[in-house]
């Protein structure tokens, strides 16, 4: 053990001539490099403290301030009106400082209380420009006067340069809905869903419930959002993420993909290397705040970014009754799995960030070991797979195997580490004899793998292929999918397009040789873990979910803009129509928004199936095959229809989120309600979401046509159902990835998704030769 002798600072024996001290100066300096790094790190959190706590002010305004009050007080003038002179009788130090210098305090104590005056009024009033959401409603090229008034405000308040969480303290809180829209937007949306009677029971339900059970549980609501930042995300992240006693894997973790075309280097080791450093250098970012606030697309409007915070050095421990996040504020390594093997591989050196080539030489060192796994550590990883209660849960095993000893401590490795790295055995992509079938054991892989050779506990975990291609599997609990889509886009470009790779494909750089080796993770694993039966349930749901990953080519955003339509709404109604011809019928659909317009907001329901849509499958589907006027109309509606939701979603006026919190409160006072009952257990047959592409800047697709991102999917929510995730890429192209489960004979992924862009789905192509009619 080489390496831990380095890690010894000194060393001493007793003689009989005395003491025998003998230093290690190597080791000593890369103690005090490493403190040099912290120390660094708590000074720029320091500072960017400072710059946050008088945004949108800056900390040099304070000068300007006190020079404007020290100018006028020249010209003898009080600008105080008296309130210096009060302070100056106030002041301790009066003794020992003379008329001018006592004046003179007091003139710059009544200046930063007037600036601090100002920054409050100054957050106050941003904090009222961003609640307005007007804007969102209002038709493209007929802009309000209030509009353009608000617009400018925005800029102004926007001109200094913000930090990551420089907006978090300006952004509204999200506001609790009347109970009453949120009924009436209820059955507006199931309208189309329900026979004559059903509707009537439904609407009679939940009269009675609003004029009974319904506004007691409204106003105890109203009273959390008085105090709690965002009355929805702490109950949604505890109640449908950490509560849940189901397998994450599939049922709650997402994945996301590599380029399509494009493998930057075929070597295994050098892939890790750019990638682990790329997402070493986001994180960089993050810890200084860096990077720049996310925006609305095509405006000045920030979003939240509070969960950036939770992104690196977390992961999701198990409980009996309810999983705990555990953030870590630092960490310095990272964890890797190889053929059955767990390693710790530390990514700093005293102080100082590895390079690509280093992270590549070590990687590769772990590549080359030989060694067998432990007894117990191959398929350890299941138990983060399985069931979070069986017969004997994973927070029992973990707090009987895993408490103490040499298992503690390599498990606190996996779970302190910044991120999970498996370092794959197999060959994944599109490339071969079978592209289609390659690309969907592509994303089964990523959604499940083996069901042991990732740590699904983890925030996310990075899955490096044999031949180079990469991947990750997020944990859904600490952040939805635009955050982690913004952390992998930055990763790509990173690795492709600056890091870069030399001729032979190796990384660039030098590699310092005195490196220690990664650190082989040591356990002792009884033979009665639970490892074996947490794995067959992961196993069976693994084989039993159908995933197809499709790139669609005919035509994208560009020619559905020329229509004077939504992208979205457009994809939507295209994903209704597919259904209603798979199915016969419509069903309640799900379509992720965001909430992030609010300080820790984070998703709404876009209930997508709408009268309008339905209204034009209906005209389609009853003999207006043809692309006319009237259809085309009926198309127009839909999509505005569709459109208004999400703004409304957006803006906090969802249904389902709303609902959700009732029912919270309910269970909480003890109180049944049939109407909540049956709302909250209503399954969501299409569960949809389009992940958003955010850093086009970063890709340059014009010159570099084949660097195309994937994007990523996710495994079906109801069992008789599908998911489906897809992403806009440029102006031609949408990637689709569907998944379903072969235990329901009415469901089939590959089939599906062939209808969606081919047969169900051929009023597409009508559009695409029909322009004249938009």
């Amino acid at each position: 053990m080489a390496e831990a002798h380095q890690a010894v600072a000194f060393q001493f024996t007793i003689t009989p001539e005395g003491i025998d001290l003998q230093l290690s100066y190597q080791a000593l300096n890369l103690i005090y490099r490493s403190g040099v790094r912290s120390w660094k790190k708590r000074v720029s959190r320091m500072r960017n403290r400072v710059i946050k706590g008088v945004f949108p002010a800056s900390p040099s305004s304070w000068l300007f301030v006190a020079i404007g009050i020290l100018a006028t007080m020249y010209m003898q003038s009080d600008p105080s009106m008296g309130l210096i002179s009060k302070i100056q009788q106030h002041l301790p130090l009066h003794v020992s400082l003379s008329d001018q210098g006592q004046t003179m305090l007091s003139a710059l104590v009544f200046s930063t209380l007037l600036w601090l005056s100002l920054i409050l009024a100054l957050r106050f009033c941003l904090k009222l420009l961003l609640s307005y959401h007007q804007w969102m409603f209002e038709q493209h090229g007929r802009i309000s006067n209030t509009t353009k008034i608000w617009v400018t405000l925005v800029r102004l308040f926007s001109s200094q340069k913000p930090l990551l969480y420089s907006y978090q303290t300006s952004l509204p809180h999200l506001p609790v809905p009347a109970i009453k829209d949120t009924l009436s937007r209820y059955l507006e949306s199931v309208r189309p869903l329900l026979e004559d009677t059903q509707y009537k029971r439904m609407t009679d339900l939940a009269n009675q419930f609003e004029s009974n059970l319904g506004n007691r549980l409204q106003r105890y609501l109203k009273l959390k959002a008085l105090w709690a930042t965002n009355y929805v995300s702490d109950w949604w992240e505890e109640y449908i993420y950490l509560r849940s006693r189901g397998p994450i894997m599939v049922n709650s973790n997402y994945y996301g993909m590599d380029f399509l075309y494009v493998t930057p280097t075929p070597v295994q080791a050098a892939r890790a290397g750019n990638t682990v450093t790329a997402l070493l250098l986001y994180r960089r970012k993050v810890n200084r705040e860096e990077l720049k606030p996310s925006r609305v697309p095509g405006t000045d409007i920030p979003l939240c970014a509070a969960q950036c915070e939770r992104m690196f050095n977390t992961t999701r421990t198990p409980g009996v009754e309810t999983d705990v996040l555990q953030h870590w504020q630092d960490s310095e390594f990272v964890a890797v799995y190889h053929r059955g093997r767990y390693f710790k591989l530390w990514v700093y050196r005293a102080g100082r960030l590895l390079s690509p080539r280093e992270i590549e030489h070590q990687m590769q060192k772990i590549l080359d070991d030989p060694s067998p796994p432990l007894p117990g550590e191959e398929k350890l990883g299941a138990l983060t797979s399985g069931d979070r209660y069986q017969v004997i849960p994973w927070a029992q095993t973990r707090k009987q195997y895993f408490s103490s000893g040499v298992n503690k401590r390599s498990l606190d490795a996996i779970e302190r580490s910044a991120f999970f790295v498996t370092l794959d055995t197999e060959d994944q992509g599109m490339e071969g004899d079978d592209p289609v079938g390659n690309l969907d054991r592509y994303a089964k892989s990523l959604l499940h793998g083996k069901c042991y050779d990732r740590w699904f506990d983890k925030s996310f975990s990075i899955v490096i292929y044999k031949n180079g291609k990469s991947g990750l599997n997020a944990e859904h609990s600490w952040a939805d999918a635009p955050t982690v889509a913004h952390l992998w886009e930055y990763t790509l470009a990173t690795d492709a397009f600056q890091l870069g790779y030399t001729e032979d494909g190796h990384c660039r750089g030098e590699v310092d040789r005195s490196l220690p080796h990664p650190q082989r993770l040591v356990w002792d694993i009884p033979s009665e873990t639970q490892v074996s039966s947490s794995l067959a349930v992961a196993q069976t749901l693994a084989d039993d979910v159908d995933c197809h990953v499709f790139p669609f080519r005919e035509f994208g955003k560009g020619r559905i803009k020329k229509c004077r339509i939504s992208p979205d709404a457009f994809i939507q109604i295209s994903l209704q129509l597919a259904y209603f011809r798979d199915r016969g019928g419509f069903c309640l659909t799900y379509e992720a928004s965001m909430t992030r317009l609010f300080r820790e907001g984070r998703t709404e329901t876009v209930r997508s199936c709408s009268n309008e849509s339905c209204a034009f499958i209906r005209a389609l589907e009853d003999g207006e095959s043809e692309v006319n006027e009237y259809s085309m109309q009926l198309l127009r509606r839909a999509s505005e229809k569709h459109q208004n939701l999400y703004r409304m979603a957006m803006t906090g006026a969802g249904i389902d989120r709303h609902l959700f919190c009732l029912y919270v409160v309910s269970k909480y006072l003890g109180v049944e309600s049939a109407f909540l009952k049956e709302v909250l257990s209503e399954p969501w047959r299409l569960s949809t979401s389009q992940t958003p592409v955010q850093q086009m800047e970063l890709f340059d697709l014009k010159n570099h046509p084949d660097f195309v991102s994937l994007g990523g999917g996710f495994g079906p929510v109801a069992d008789d159902g599908y998911g489906v995730s897809y992403i806009i890429v440029g102006e031609d192209m949408i990637n689709f990835h569907v998944s379903s489960k072969h235990s329901c004979t009415d469901t089939v992924s590959n089939w599906n998704q062939a209808t969606v862009t081919y047969k169900n789905c051929y009023f597409l192509t009508l559009c695409q030769f029909k322009l004249p009619y938009f």
